[in-house]
């Protein structure tokens, strides 16, 4: 098992809805990853055969667990729910689909496990490595919102819609999400920033899908992301954005392996 010569610290995140075709496959992939600790699958009401599949590789694997939403609810719920499950040191999200590679997730962690970053995006734009060429319209709206992001934020990011984000699990697991449907992306964003955290980027492929292949996002979703990325940046204090403070790592802190769980030790903001 490649697992066996690493400490086992990642939680993925696997939001589901109406993914039947791809489901199993990325699965397996994320089953052979290093550092893995567990699986967390969000079936988000389906309508396909999704949760049966879940349920299936939850009885199939010790390291995958499964659950089903009873209504549908969104992407940011499903997170929202998978969140609150994983029990891993490090957290990261893997789409159902086949956008995005597991493979690459050892490389979007390693700041983390190093000890530099809280937080690693895993960009599509920093470097380009492979990249299926699709919707120039998208390719704006993207870099539109990233522009207003960075202006807000102050940080230098290239993808802020990224499917890849990898968060120390006091992080994550302490904040206070209240977006919905695909807004999880820019309110993560503008509140990891107000906690002034270490934020990587690593650049990663990009396997992206046609909306005859299954791609969900639309206009209406970008319209929402730029009124989401306003309202979280500039009308949403760090006071309501978590929980608790999360303890941030610092310039070449220890590596994760050896940290404390993130979850102990923290105050209140």
């Amino acid at each position: 098992m490649a697992n066996q010569n690493h400490t086992a610290c990642l939680s993925v995140v696997v939001p589901v809805y109406n993914e039947e075709e791809t489901l199993a496959a990325i699965v397996e992939r994320v089953l052979a990853l290093p550092c893995l600790l567990e699986i967390i699958i969000v079936d988000d009401c389906s309508s396909d055969r999704s949760g049966e599949i879940a349920m299936s590789l939850a009885e199939s694997h010790a390291q995958v667990k499964a659950v089903r939403h009873q209504k549908n609810s969104g992407k940011t719920e499903a997170l929202k729910t998978g969140f609150a499950l994983t029990t891993g040191d490090i957290v990261i999200i893997q789409d159902a689909d086949l956008e995005y590679d597991p493979g690459e997730i050892p490389a979007v962690i390693q700041p983390i496990l190093d000890g530099y970053a809280d937080v690693v995006y895993g960009s599509r734009f920093l470097v380009r490595r492979a990249a299926r060429v699709l919707y120039y319209y998208h390719y704006l709206a993207n870099k539109l919102l990233v522009h207003i992001s960075n202006m807000l934020t102050n940080l230098n990011m290239t993808d802020v819609e990224t499917g890849y984000k990898a968060f120390r699990a006091g992080i994550i697991r302490n904040m206070i999400i209240t977006s919905s449907g695909f807004g999880f992306e820019v309110e993560v964003t503008a509140k990891i920033a107000k906690l002034g955290c270490a934020i990587y980027e690593v650049p990663i492929s990009y396997y992206g899908r046609t909306y005859e292949e299954g791609k969900k996002i639309g206009l209406w979703d970008g319209l929402q992301a730029i009124w989401l990325t306003l309202r979280f940046n500039l009308f949403c204090r760090l006071r309501s954005s978590f929980r608790q403070r999360p303890e941030l790592t610092g310039l070449l802190n220890r590596p994760i392996q050896s940290a404390p769980p993130s979850s102990q030790n923290s105050s209140l903001l």
